[in-house]
């Protein structure tokens, strides 16, 4: 199955699962929850960013609450943000460091032990910029609305999987059967 069409299936599946926890805009019995809109950009935890939602100090998205809720995603979206502004800040103080660092060594092994520690730093940070890469793509599925929800099957991922890892694409189901195939692959 392609990439598009599993994204089409995952925005169905989203709004299906909406529209079942009584999302949808029709007045169906359901709880709603009002909230504060911040006028305010810009912040850090528990405070607004870019005109969204105030959290309440602590908060943490609850299986009681309907998936993926306007607080739900200010959530992710605020941890995702803060993950990704610490990993930006670390590489800083690393370009800094290896900057600063570039002094010739008389010894032979000072020297080789330097370019290993450099080396084993900037293979860290490719690492880190690849994770950025992943930050920044559920950052914009929080925007198109299919965040939390299966690229496979549509199905929820589950709260604890996305707090876990918040850039999960996949439910833990389909990643095991994903780790299974890959795993038969590799055997061949």
């Amino acid at each position: 199955m392609g990439k598009l069409h599993r994204r089409i299936n995952v925005k169905v599946a989203a709004k299906k699962a909406k529209a079942k926890a009584g999302l949808n805009g029709s007045a169906n019995g359901s709880a709603t929850v009002k909230v504060k809109r911040a006028v305010s950009k810009g912040g850090s935890k528990g405070r607004p960013r870019h005109g969204s939602i105030i959290l309440p100090e602590g908060y943490r998205p609850s299986e009681g609450e309907p998936f993926m809720s306007e607080r739900h995603k200010v959530y992710f979206r605020n941890k995702l943000v803060d993950w990704k502004e610490e990993i930006v800040r670390q590489n800083r103080e690393t370009l800094h460091i290896l900057h600063e660092d570039s002094a010739q060594h008389a010894d032979l092994a000072d020297r080789a032990t330097s370019e290993t520690d450099r080396a084993l730093e900037l293979r860290a940070r490719d690492r880190q910029r690849k994770l950025i890469a992943k930050i920044d793509a559920a950052l914009a599925r929080i925007q198109e609305g299919t965040y939390g929800f299966c690229e496979e099957t549509g199905e929820p991922i589950g709260l604890k999987r996305l707090e876990a890892r918040p850039i999960a694409t996949l439910s833990l189901e389909a990643q095991e059967r994903h780790e299974r195939r890959e795993k038969v692959f590799r055997e061949d």
